[in-house]
């Protein structure tokens, strides 16, 4: 397990899998998401979080960057639960316009929010989490998920209804 107390910047087990995993796009029919090999680093995650606050004391600390949107959105684990391992922290999207939210409350269930089609940035922007199960999403869902499947529209319900603060947290690192 990760220790979140540490500088660990090692992907899960699930997110090395998951980067190696096609995602179709579908020409904007699927899911819009391109997962990284391994977590940005310590500076590009500071240098990225300053820029999209406007706040330059922040560190990017409290996230790990694992993947983006085509625009340049981005998805991260977000260490707030401490403590607790990487993959027990919830999945969170900071889009490159602006838009942000709380995906899933663990990497777990992001993964099921995945298999059903359903990537950060549609679980933030779109209120339609209607299942449209994706390639090989299901099957790596199925070897690394520790929670049990849901539908996504509940996993992003629960992990909202978990983290309501998130975007008076967000607000209150901006300048």
């Amino acid at each position: 397990m990760t220790d979140t107390s540490g500088d660990d910047r090692r992907l899960p087990p699930a997110l090395a899998e998951l980067a190696r995993t096609p995602i179709d796009h579908a020409d904007g029919e699927g899911i819009d998401f391109e997962p990284y090999d391994a977590f940005d680093s310590a500076e590009a995650t500071t240098e990225w979080l300053r820029q999209w606050t406007g706040n330059p004391e922040l560190d990017g600390d409290a996230f790990r960057v694992f993947g983006q949107d085509g625009t340049g959105g981005l998805a991260a684990l977000w260490r707030v639960r401490t403590g607790r391992p990487l993959t027990e922290q919830p999945v969170v999207f900071l889009s490159s316009e602006g838009e942000r939210g709380v995906v899933a409350g663990s990497l777990s269930d992001f993964l099921w929010v995945l298999a059903e089609g359903i990537g950060p940035l549609e679980s933030v922007l779109y209120d339609d989490h209607s299942p449209r199960p994706d390639g090989a999403l299901p099957a790596l869902a199925a070897r690394h998920a520790t929670t049990p499947r849901r539908p996504a529209r509940t996993i992003i319900s629960e992990a909202r209804a978990e983290f309501p603060a998130f975007d008076e947290h967000i607000d209150a690192l901006c300048r």
